[in-house]
């Protein structure tokens, strides 16, 4: 498929799919974008006749056993994503799969497993896209001994809100369609897991602000995804960190993390996709400049066609790593279930 047309299919077509797949596929040369399966087909045809697709299917099992689709990539809550996964490798199709990679990890490794038995087929997460343009800066300081041994971490992500009581029900907070994912802890976890590997031992506590929402359909249901989450961990390096993940901190500031270390410190300021940092010696922290080269930034899209072509192996996201972040989420569920440390589990 080095030279011809990649035709790809999409199913699920809701924010981040028109606003960033698309158009990121259609700058592409050689793509070109065939079919779309939306929740409804009435909500289909609109994001067909927005960007030019040809094909609505009302079942998005059709459109993965298209003959005219090459590629699928999946849009959808995380609830589908392992069943579309399934279905589009067992068709011959490469899957671009929007984050979190699945409900929980039972269903990350059979994603995996899948995957890995159609070896010949691009299987892509998309990736946590709020440190790319830090990341390769932030990995090469810490293999270069910046800041000598990592002894600890503290990250905070908040989403500044106060509570809003009478909201309905969001799909986020509804458990039977995002699985145990919880705010943006797993997207965090991804990109630290760049920089300082996975984590071995997680303790966790929650508050759910209200505890029963309206849903879409007016009727009542019980919230058991938490608005708020401190987690302790133990880092494989034996680094110990604190991760807080909120949605009700109101006014807090913007997501940070430290990193401290014998010899160092390292600040990352997430929305300013800024870097700084001290030494032994240094009285305070000094910005680090990021060389434009290492701003790499969103090429999901390109990087998956390029993995079809041949021209590149899929760095962000790979489905082990889906596995690592869904082990991690699911030791956080373990732990908030029995109120005590649990181990993560490994590949």
């Amino acid at each position: 498929m080095a030279d011809r047309t990649i035709r790809v299919g999409f199913v699920g077509a809701g924010n981040n799919t028109r606003r960033r797949h698309i158009p990121g596929f259609r700058a592409l040369p050689g793509i070109e974008l065939v079919a779309v399966a939306n929740r409804t087909k009435e909500s289909g045809e609109r994001v067909a006749r927005e960007f030019g697709i040809a094909t609505v299917y009302d079942d998005w099992r059709d459109l993965v056993r298209a003959g005219d689709v090459d590629a699928v990539c999946i849009g959808t809550w995380p609830y589908m994503h392992c069943a579309i996964t399934l279905a589009a490798l067992e068709y011959g199709k490469h899957v671009l799969c929007e984050a979190r990679m699945a409900m929980d990890a039972a269903e990350g490794r059979r994603m995996l497993e899948a995957a890995r038995r159609a070896s010949h087929l691009v299987a892509q997460l998309v990736p946590a896209p709020h440190t790319l343009e830090v990341d390769a800066t932030l990995q090469a300081l810490l293999a270069e001994g910046y800041v000598g041994q990592v002894l600890a971490v503290e990250l905070q992500a908040a989403q500044g809100n106060f509570v809003e009581p009478e909201a309905p029900l969001h799909w986020r907070q509804d458990a039977s369609l995002s699985g145990l994912n919880i705010l943006n802890m797993g997207i965090w976890y991804e990109a630290m897991m760049r920089w300082l590997g996975p984590a071995r031992r997680v303790t966790a506590m929650t508050k759910i602000a209200v505890p029963r929402r309206r849903g879409a359909g007016g009727g009542w249901h019980d919230v058991r995804v938490p608005d708020h989450v401190d987690i302790l961990a133990t880092l494989a390096s034996d680094a110990v960190a604190h991760f807080r993940f909120s949605s009700v901190t109101a006014l807090a500031p913007p997501s940070e993390v430290w990193i401290f270390g014998t010899d160092g410190t390292l600040r990352l300021e997430a929305d300013a996709k800024r870097l700084s940092g001290g030494r032994r010696g240094d009285r305070e922290l000094t910005e680090i400049p990021i060389p434009a080269e290492r701003r790499i930034g969103w090429r999901v899209e390109e990087e998956f066609v390029n993995a079809i072509r041949g021209r590149e192996k899929v760095s962000r996201t790979t489905f082990e790593d889906g596995v690592c972040y869904m082990e991690f989420t699911e030791a956080v569920a373990r732990s908030i279930a029995l109120g005590q440390a649990v181990d993560v589990a490994g590949l």
